[in-house]
């Protein structure tokens, strides 16, 4: 049985990577009415998590995410003014030159990438733990409590979020900005 749904709105994001789905998601929400509800399509598999986390950090309503063929459709409900909440980066932030520094002086860094597989698998920071974000809070039991992980990702987006949930979670976490767009400490690939 095919499940089909009317949203107000359908958002073409088919193609896009992180962060550029949640920047014309939030955009186009301006023009809801609160209630409404918008269709964003996309084909970057790590869009889930992205919208459940920008929904859930906003006040937005994440309905539910259908797959079509390689494209998700994510349907989010605007929340009414009453349920808004301010999106507030994570904090504490660390530069990419200050980890790359630790890492240099033979520092001992946890870094948790919270990228999809195949971004980590092309280029990641040598030693560095692949969790995708979409997997954190079922593997969170993997990472050990008393460490302090440095958590990056593409853009600072995904890691902010995942920072959060470890966070809440009794996690010491800084969130690596901004990311691996601009790392420029050494990196490697996953072997095949």
């Amino acid at each position: 049985m095919t499940q089909t749904f009317t949203a107000n709105q359908v958002l073409d994001c088919k193609g896009l990577a992180c962060p550029m789905p949640i920047v014309r998601t939030k955009k186009a929400m301006d023009g809801l009415l609160p209630g409404e509800v918008i269709e964003m399509q996309a084909t970057d598999v790590g869009s889930l998590a992205d919208i459940q986390g920008w929904a859930k950090n906003t006040g937005h309503q994440y309905l539910g995410t259908l797959r079509e063929g390689g494209v998700l459709k994510h349907f989010i409900r605007k929340a009414s003014p009453e349920e808004m909440k301010d999106e507030v980066p994570f904090s504490p932030e660390i530069a990419n030159e200050t980890v790359k520094s630790l890492l240099e002086q033979g520092g001992k860094a946890a870094i948790l990438d919270v990228r999809e597989p195949a971004e980590f698998a092309f280029s990641h920071i040598p030693g560095a733990i692949s969790i995708p974000i979409g997997e954190l809070d079922s593997r969170m039991n993997e990472l050990d409590r008393s460490e302090e992980l440095y958590v990056i990702c593409r853009t600072g987006r995904r890691s902010g979020l995942a920072c959060q949930r470890l966070k809440e979670n009794g996690y010491k976490v800084s969130n690596v900005m901004p990311g691996m767009t601009a790392w420029s400490g050494p990196t490697e690939q996953s072997e095949q």
